[in-house]
């Protein structure tokens, strides 16, 4: 029920969509006369476009949830295992045209792949199943198809395909590895990584986290910004997203802390 009713939240709650039910809500009170809250609605439509779009709003929140985890200065003698998390792919264009289309977050899979080549022993766990805003394969389908194509041994990989959010994928992935014991590195985007060791750490995984898939430089003040209004929206939603996603994993108790930090480099 959590994973249905935060997919129908998110979709209503997004930016591109509040603006959109803010027009409609305005059109409407003005044509049923209510003129002031009707002009008031559109401007507030017109205020979230401008803010999420034309400025820089989206890169000064996401850059905290992006600063928060860093890369080991002194990387570990040994690695276990490497453990992937799904949202990198592509699922409908990958399941029809049969290959590995990666989306803005690839980055998850190449650094995986750098990782693999770097630790040879290592497991490559990955973990991420079938979307409900996406459908196709599971994404560790794709992810196989895709460290294959890269030379990755398949006596190598665990395949975790059941999972739909990070709270299964923390859950299902500590089921998987068991108390085998080792180093773990976690990768994933920099701005997801402190809800996704707050989980792996409360399922029993303290890992050692490798962020990637950056989407600002960490040092922005707020300022207009006309270059791309679409990507500005992109990283607007993603980062107000991530900020819902903490606060309310926080509230009903998956993690410990509204902002989990490292606690050694």
């Amino acid at each position: 029920m959590f994973y249905f009713l935060a997919k129908i939240f998110w979709v209503v709650v997004q930016p591109l969509s509040m603006v959109t039910l803010l027009v409609l809500a305005g059109i409407v009170l003005l044509a049923l006369g209510r003129k002031r809250l009707g002009l008031a609605a559109n401007g507030a439509a017109l205020f979230v476009l401008v803010l999420c779009g034309f400025t820089t709003f989206g890169a000064l929140i996401i850059g905290p949830l992006e600063n928060r985890f860093t890369r080991p200065v002194t990387m570990p003698s040994r690695v276990d295992a490497i453990i992937v998390l799904g949202g990198a792919t592509l699922a409908r264009v990958s399941t029809a045209r049969g290959v590995a289309e990666l989306n803005e977050a690839g980055d998850r899979l190449t650094e995986a792949v750098v990782l693999a080549r770097r630790y040879p022993e290592a497991r490559i766990v990955f973990s991420g199943g079938a979307g409900m805003l996406d459908p196709g394969e599971a994404e560790a389908a794709t992810a196989e198809r895709f460290f294959l194509a890269m030379g990755i041994a398949p006596e190598r990989m665990v395949l975790e395909d059941q999972s739909r959010n990070t709270d299964e994928n923390a859950d299902l992935t500590a089921s998987l590895l068991g108390d085998t014991g080792g180093t773990a590195m976690l990768v994933t985007s920099a701005f997801h990584m402190p809800r996704s060791v707050g989980l792996f750490r409360r399922v029993g995984l303290d890992v050692v986290p490798w962020p990637t898939d950056y989407r600002s430089a960490g040092q922005e003040g707020f300022g207009m910004d006309f270059a791309n209004p679409i990507n500005s929206l992109d990283i607007s939603s993603i980062a107000l997203k991530e900020w819902i996603g903490l606060a309310v994993y926080h509230w009903t108790g998956r993690i410990d802390s509204m902002l989990p930090a490292q606690i050694s480099n």
